[in-house]
């Protein structure tokens, strides 16, 4: 593998065991996905779409298969160790944003850093990055509100900024744009462009085909497999 792979997967599978049957939810999936891409995972409900990307965040592991992030194989980890690789790596954006409602949005985006040992010890230095991620989405002027005073579209400018603030090797959004009306919609994908062009590497959950097109790639997946994998001509 060369040093631009941050995803890696050959041949994953994963069966869930339901009593005595065994429900395959992935039957091999492999895929490559190099750094500063942006790609849409996309399939219908019970295709596998979730099991991957569970897989692929260190939430679980698979059955069988390998999987390489960032050039580090972590599809035999314990529990432990992907909790690490997760503090370490990776960046979450999810469809309900996620935040701690007792929290200020500049308290919500440092949370990750509490929980990684690399990460600055320095609260004022962590303040500082917080401020600065906040800005770049668009709400320098909120930095102080809870959610409750927020709209969904700054909860979700809020997650962005805490997804990014352990500098990831990964983001990975899961319906980012699910609760979002269009126009709210549309400035979170502006957002995400933004980060791609800033040489992101972004992987994208969504059912939207239109949300799946402003991507430079989309995988579908069906019945635990790579049914297409195809470019959409974005650079």
């Amino acid at each position: 593998m060369t040093d631009s792979v941050i995803i890696k997967t050959d041949q994953l599978k994963k069966i869930y065991q339901m009593g005595e049957i065994e429900v395959p939810a992935l039957n091999g999936v492999s895929i490559t996905i190099q750094e500063g891409e942006f790609v849409a995972i996309m399939g219908p409900s019970g295709s596998g779409k979730s099991t991957l990307m569970n897989i692929l965040g260190c939430l679980d592991s698979p059955t069988n298969g390998e999987y390489y992030l960032d050039d580090q194989d972590v599809s035999k980890l314990d529990r432990a160790q992907l909790a690490h690789i997760r503090n370490e790596k990776l960046g979450f954006i999810f469809q309900s944003y996620n935040l701690l409602p007792r929290m200020s949005a500049l308290e919500n985006v440092t949370l990750p850093m509490m929980y990684n040992k690399n990460a600055v010890s320095d609260h004022e230095k962590m303040a500082q990055k917080a401020k600065e991620l906040l800005e770049i989405v668009g709400l320098g002027d909120r930095i102080q509100h809870q959610p409750k005073e927020l709209s969904g579209g700054q909860q979700q400018r809020v997650a962005i900024a805490r997804a990014l603030i352990n500098d990831p090797v990964l983001v990975l959004a899961d319906e980012p744009t699910g609760n979002l009306d269009t126009k709210s919609a549309n400035e979170i994908m502006e957002i995400l462009h933004q980060l791609h062009q800033a040489r992101r590497t972004i992987v994208m959950v969504t059912h939207e085909h239109e949300i799946a097109e402003q991507t430079q790639r989309i995988i579908a997946i069906r019945d635990g497999l790579v049914e297409q994998d195809k470019k959409n001509g974005r650079k």
